[in-house]
């Protein structure tokens, strides 16, 4: 763990910082009780209340209910700041907000740095004599021109095929033929998308695979702890690397490497406006996929049952924390799981109980399974496996195959780093007096 030496004194003093924030802005509120009255307390916690529901309303109401929820979620605020204005207590509130943003942030900032710095390690294997790789051109916005990915791996001695974005082109074809013209390593500089793809050919095989971190978001890169800012160090695994062992996620007969979505995500993605317009089409479509009881998803996780579902994430391995603030960050891929988020919101109650509990909302089940079945009341269901949009008969069944994807990585890599465990004030409370172990 880093949390010891210079980091653990650098989480201590972030531990402390933290409680002089919280502090300070709990003098700062009894301040203004002392001028105006509970009534300020009273009017800020209506405020979030009327605010919360007017939200629900703009996203899941149509028409005059949609204008009244905006209404709402701006007069609201507008509204508390008046009357804080009036009773001479504005400076207060806004001391404090800042005071209490500037504690989350310390206090997260603490727990990640007594986090674990997680760089799985791997075996030498013998370097690639005929790798193969495919390059998306366009991903990331042009990574592999701008950061001369194609010639740099040809200096290497790997042969690269660039996908052709206009007629488009078989990914997973094109792997096949590599593997069958006698490549002994395959590799992919794209999004997550392509890169499941080409991981099930080269799991099929058993061959290694290197992951070029030139997609947008590259989150299948950031678990590896690769250098996302730069993809051309990815390549450095070709002349120094070491071999990970992780899972491959498989959802009706599919390779995936990130998640899998369905519900109201998945649902939007499909549609061909959103790529253009995706505020307007979200909030067209939001209304029906939340409301409507027929596209409610029954899920199968393990023993244990989901129910009436709006949404359903499955992803190759669970998030780090159930924390909903870290759920980008899987900190390990080979522990032979699947993750399964469920959520489900029934009105306004429930968008407010989820706003202010967050994980502890009973409208939120986290889970973990080898296999996950879900089902929908129709004979197909929209799915969005890793960004994909796609529609597959239900049921749909979701697994894991255990340490089946060889995968070749360099060995000086940024790794990552995971909060120790979700926020908990108790704990940092105890870290800034020196008692946390």
């Amino acid at each position: 763990m880093r949390g010891s030496g210079r980091h653990r004194g650098a989480a201590r003093l972030l531990a402390r910082c933290a409680l002089l924030a919280i502090t300070a802005a709990v003098v700062v509120l009894f301040l203004a009780l002392g001028k105006a009255g509970p009534i300020v307390l009273l009017t800020g916690l209506g405020g979030f209340v009327v605010t919360a529901v007017g939200l629900w309303w703009l996203l899941a109401g149509r028409g005059p209910l949609r204008l009244l929820g905006a209404l709402l979620a701006v007069a609201a605020p507008v509204g508390v700041l008046i009357h804080y204005i009036q009773k001479g207590v504005w400076g207060n509130a806004l001391i404090a907000l800042a005071l209490y943003g500037l504690a989350l942030i310390c206090a997260r900032a603490a727990m990640r740095a007594t986090g674990k710095a997680y760089v799985m390690r791997g075996k030498t294997r013998p370097l690639p004599r005929k790798p193969v790789l495919i390059m998306n051109p366009k991903s990331g916005g042009g990574k592999v021109g701008r950061f001369g990915l194609v010639e740099r791996a040809e200096e290497m001695g790997a042969t690269v095929h660039l996908l052709d974005t206009q007629g488009g082109t078989d990914v997973e074809a094109l792997a096949r033929e590599a593997v069958a013209g006698g490549a002994d390593l395959l590799g992919v500089a794209g999004g997550d998308g392509t890169q499941a793809l080409v991981a099930g050919v080269a799991a099929e095989h058993d061959l290694p695979f290197l992951v070029i971190s030139a997609g947008t978001r590259n989150h299948f890169a950031m678990d590896l702890g690769l250098d996302r800012a730069d993809p051309s160090r990815c390549l450095d695994a070709l002349t120094d690397g070491e071999e990970l062992r992780i899972d491959l996620g498989f959802v009706g007969g599919r390779p995936f490497v990130n998640t899998v979505s369905f519900g109201v995500y998945a649902d939007i993605v499909q549609r061909p406006e959103y790529r253009d317009a995706k505020a307007e089409t979200i909030l067209n479509l939001l209304p029906d996929l939340l409301q409507e009881s027929s596209r409610r998803l029954d899920a199968t996780a393990g023993e244990k049952q989901l129910a009436g579902q709006q949404a359903i994430l499955v992803t190759n391995n669970p998030y780090a924390a159930p924390d909903l603030m870290a759920t980008g960050l899987r900190t390990r891929l080979d522990r032979g799981k699947l993750g399964v988020i469920g959520l489900r919101v029934e009105g306004v109650a429930h968008a407010a109980d989820l706003a202010v509990r967050g994980r502890r909302s009973q409208g939120l089940n986290l889970l973990t399974a080898r296999r996950v079945e879900v089902a929908a009341g129709t004979e197909t269901v929209p799915v969005a496996v890793d960004g994909e949009a796609l529609t597959l008969p239900t049921p749909v069944v979701c697994t894991v195959r255990p340490r089946a994807l060889r995968v070749l990585v360099p060995r000086h890599r940024p790794g990552t780093v995971a909060p120790s465990s979700p926020l908990n004030w108790r704990w940092v409370t105890a870290l800034a007096l020196g008692r946390a172990r």
